[in-house]
């Protein structure tokens, strides 16, 4: 399992989420995406580009006021 946090990067989260779930994966590995939330529209981007990358989405939940926490394993 690896934890990645996005929170650094704001709005603009989705290249480096792209890049991490571009890299070469264990099998079965569960990777955990930290990020800030806003307007909520960060959510459905980001379940999308887990489904583009060939992932699925696990879990998806929100952290605390901000932030939100998502589970993929490809």
């Amino acid at each position: 399992m690896k934890r990645y946090d996005l929170r650094k990067l704001g709005n603009d989260f989705e290249p480096r989420m792209k890049e991490i779930l571009e890299e070469k994966h264990k099998p079965n590995e569960t990777l955990i995406f930290l990020f800030e939330i806003g307007d909520f529209t960060p959510i459905q981007r980001s379940a999308d580009l887990v489904k583009e990358c060939g992932y699925e989405l696990y879990n998806s939940l929100k952290f605390n006021e901000v932030d939100w926490t998502i589970v993929v394993k490809k």
